[in-house]
């Protein structure tokens, strides 16, 4: 390989180091696919005809093709085989096929991978070209027809999705969300309802999703009847914001299941209900409700709250007493799990991104589609999620341990005595 050199390193394709590393790739895949075919008649060299000769032999080299690659775009130029026996079971002649590139191939899987990544977390269709040619040196395969058919295969996913058998998944504890996002779903006002679990040995994972209108109660229902249809058993304990849709769909699907609401949201609804200069010192008491070393403590802050701001706002007040006893759910379970409980931050942590993609694209172009693109963000997320601490608690809490102050109890107390 020859190439005039610049004096700032610089070469008529690219810079020196570019080309050097797409050669070098090129001559790697020639070599490969050499061998590959080698490999293939030295492997058959026994089959000959009634002449005694050889059904498998080379016959020169395909049509020379250009892949795209992580190196760049190369040439490939495969030898071709010419294999004359014939499958007893079809009566059609067999044929060679490389595993390297197939037939097909125009890009790496790499590359194929690296597309939808770039979509989901905000590169635009019609960004791609001037993007991707610059590093790859060729556009092909990176038009907004290729995300076009991604999209039709993330809706496809999605639905297999929304269809997979959960009885093989037991999930002990689940955060239930409704995320508004500016995409187009079926009704001006839906969300997308997300249920999210922790499995029996401590990993998180996606349940369910689904478009539901203003998160009612009805919208909750179907999700969470369809969650048992296929297999689902009740969680031991549910967590969500103050959406009073939920709750009384879980209290009918899923009955035993604890409640456990938000701190978060909860914090921020009881700021609303006080004037500003009194916020700052409040959401410091209520820090002390949910950091507490266990739910007396959590009763004693509580009782004094009541007593600091019961005069002056007992709207703000009284937002904390009447759900005390599902605000502080989480105490009854182990302590290493109380971070994980108390609020819905594993769901609204992973719409972040969700909300990031969907500003950049303005809509989806359908219901079918803005979901299809929802659900491929969070699968991608999912696979960062890191399980609960303390895992291997979390199926004693299934089997129905008890845990005092955030500690497990071997046996009853009449029986330790």
């Amino acid at each position: 390989m020859l190439s005039v050199v610049n004096a700032d390193g610089t070469t008529e394709t690219g810079s020196l180091i570019d080309d050097i590393v797409r050669e070098g790739a090129r001559r790697m895949l020639a070599a490969a696919l050499e061998a590959e075919v080698d490999a293939y008649i030295a492997e058959l060299a026994g089959e000959r005809d009634e002449h005694g000769c050889r059904l498998v032999v080379r016959n020169g080299h395909h049509q020379p093709r250009k892949v795209t690659t992580a190196a760049g775009t190369v040439e490939v130029k495969a030898p071709r085989v010419n294999d004359r026996r014939v499958d007893e079971a079809t009566g059609e002649r067999k044929r060679f096929s490389s595993a390297i590139p197939p037939p097909w191939c125009r890009k790496s899987p790499k590359i194929s991978e690296v597309l939808p990544l770039l979509y989901l977390h905000g590169l635009s269709t019609g960004d791609f070209v001037p993007a991707l040619e610059q590093f790859l040196d060729s556009s092909a395969g990176l038009s907004p027809a290729t995300v076009t058919r991604l999209t039709q295969q993330w809706q496809a996913d999605h639905t297999a999705f929304g269809e997979r058998d959960l009885a093989g998944a037991d999930y002990v504890y689940v955060w239930a969300d409704g995320i508004h996002l500016r995409i187009r779903l079926r009704e001006a006002r839906s969300c997308v309802l997300v249920l999210m679990g922790v499995r029996a040995d401590g990993t998180k994972e996606l349940i369910a999703m689904a478009d539901g209108y203003r998160e009612s109660a009805g919208s909750w229902a179907d999700l969470l009847r369809d969650a048992q249809r296929r297999g689902m058993r009740a969680p031991v304990l549910a967590v969500g914001d103050g959406a009073l849709g939920f709750w009384k769909a879980i209290s009918e699907v899923f009955p035993a299941t604890r409640h456990q609401r938000c701190w978060v949201h909860k914090t921020a609804n009881v700021a609303n209900a006080l004037p500003k200069s009194a916020q700052p010192g409040a959401k410091k008491v209520l820090q002390e409700f949910y950091n507490a070393e266990d739910r007396d403590h959590a009763l004693t802050a509580i009782t004094a709250f009541e007593k600091a701001y019961g005069a002056k706002f007992p709207k703000a007040v009284k937002k904390i007493t009447d759900d005390s006893d599902e605000l502080l759910a989480f105490y009854d379970f182990p302590a290493e799990h109380w971070i994980h409980l108390r609020t819905t931050n594993p769901i609204e942590s992973t719409f972040a991104t969700v909300r990031l993609r969907t500003k950049v694209t303005r809509g989806a172009g359908s219901a079918a589609a803005a979901l299809a693109m929802v659900f491929k963000l969070v699968e991608s997320a999912q696979q960062r999620w890191r399980a609960v601490n303390a895992p291997h608690l979390v199926a004693l809490v299934r089997a129905g341990a008890r845990f005092e102050r955030g500690h497990l109890v071997e046996r009853p107390d009449p029986l330790a005595a």
